[in-house]
């Protein structure tokens, strides 16, 4: 079964893109931020899209 997010389609606050630039200059994988974002791998590759950042699972 597939993991549930319970916060589908909800607005990224700024603490978490802020987060999410940290975590891709320290090259995590997009499964990590994700699960340290509790956010859908999908949220968090369109999102790093958007901010023209590259996240290792993206190379």
């Amino acid at each position: 079964m597939a993991e549930k997010f319970e916060r589908h389609r909800q607005p990224w606050k700024v603490e978490e893109v802020q987060k999410l630039h940290q975590f891709a200059k320290k090259d995590m994988s997009l499964k990590a931020i994700a699960k340290a974002l509790t956010r859908s791998e999908e949220s968090v590759k369109d999102r790093a899209k958007a901010d023209g950042l590259t996240i290792a699972k993206l190379r």
